[in-house]
């Protein structure tokens, strides 16, 4: 029997709630098609702060390096938000981990389930066959970039006060543009061949040159794919107003993580929404939704995307396909039936099927 070893990372908020559902779904999934799951717990974030003074202890990164992938929940919570730039707060743990374990790409896909149509704030014709995927450069760009604060500046404050400056670096090289277009175009080959590529070219350096190398990149090796260059605050715009017309959308790191938190909502709720991020290594998947802590421990998160979350690690680090899929069918099995949680049901649901978080991964399990 195959064994896979999978770092757990919790997390904080509703994390350890819903990865625990990710879990039972692996579990049942590895009895299935006779696979194992050795899993190995460690620290990220705000509990990860609270134990050992770094959102990213050294532990952690010991454990993930040593996995065949990273199973992540969530991060963060008002216990640890700060406007001091020389305290930890917990996203540093999550964008640590990204650097260290090399994943420049963000694949987040926006699907909608037939039955969920009704959950989301646009019109059914709208977002009727909307299949599309946001591919998200993940290790550059201003989140990665130098930074600085300036105190007690003559003349920065008000009316003409001291005052305070600060900068962030935004920052691309040609080699990151590069691999980040080519993983949009492979993936475009093996859907509807249209890649969206989003810039601010109009304004930005960085933008003028992503779109540069991008289309190097499309005439020298992918010219079968379509290229269509849009303008991001454009793109917010065709997200609600069109949005199938996107088949592959490839952007830059800021960019990218606004735009498919926007496109989330197509889907009617962030907790439908799974997410891998793939480097030359071990691969990391999550949730794309954050930890909400105001209904963490009450037992009523949406594990959904964490389960999808888990299906992707299967596709893309075991190439599992069969069993990813499988689970894709037993979600949609569970919401053609009509079960819901409580971000997604609407006013004609039943109030006998709002389940909470652990009765919505027990009937995955039983799906499947």
């Amino acid at each position: 029997m195959t064994t896979y070893k999978i770092c757990l990372l919790a997390g904080d908020g509703i994390g350890p709630e819903i990865i625990a559902e990710g879990v039972k779904v692996l579990d049942a999934v590895g009895a299935k098609y006779q696979v194992s799951f050795e899993y190995t717990e460690a620290l990220i974030g705000g509990c990860a702060i609270d134990a050992t003074g770094s959102p990213l202890p050294p532990q952690t990164l010991e454990v993930a390096k040593a996995s065949d992938a990273v199973l992540l929940a969530a991060v963060g919570g008002p216990k640890w938000d700060t406007t001091d730039s020389t305290k930890p707060r917990p996203e540093q743990g999550l964008l640590g981990i990204r650097k260290e374990l090399g994943l420049y790409t963000n694949l987040r896909p926006v699907q909608i389930f037939n039955a969920l149509a009704g959950a989301s704030t646009l019109k059914p014709e709208v977002i009727d066959g909307v299949d599309l995927v946001i591919v998200r450069e993940l290790t550059g760009g201003l989140y990665f970039g130098a930074r600085q604060r300036f105190y007690d500046e003559p003349g920065a404050g008000t009316n003409g006060a001291k005052g305070q400056r600060a900068v962030d670096t935004l920052e691309y090289r040609e080699y990151e543009v590069e691999r980040i277009a080519r993983q949009a175009f492979e993936a475009a080959r093996t859907r509807r061949g249209r890649v969206h590529s989003i810039d601010k070219a109009n304004v930005l350096d960085t933008s003028r040159m992503w779109r540069e190398v991008v289309h190097r990149v499309h005439d020298q090796e992918y010219a079968d794919v379509e290229l269509i260059d849009m303008l991001v605050d454009n793109t917010a715009m065709q997200l609600i107003n069109a949005p199938k017309q996107f088949d592959v959308v490839v952007t830059e790191n800021m960019f990218g993580d606004i735009l498919s938190d926007e496109a989330a909502q197509i889907t009617g709720s962030l907790g439908m929404l799974a997410s891998a991020s793939l480097g030359d290594g071990v691969s990391l998947y999550e949730p794309s939704h954050g930890s909400a802590p105001d209904i963490a421990g009450k037992g009523i998160a949406n594990p959904i995307a964490q389960i999808l979350s888990a299906g992707m690690m299967l596709q893309y680090s075991f190439g599992m396909t069969e069993a990813a899929a499988d689970i894709t069918r037993a979600i949609t099995q569970v919401l053609d039936e009509g079960w819901r949680t409580g971000d997604i049901k609407d006013s004609t649901t039943p109030a006998d099927k709002v389940v909470g978080t652990v009765q919505m991964g027990d009937l995955v399990v039983s799906r499947l």
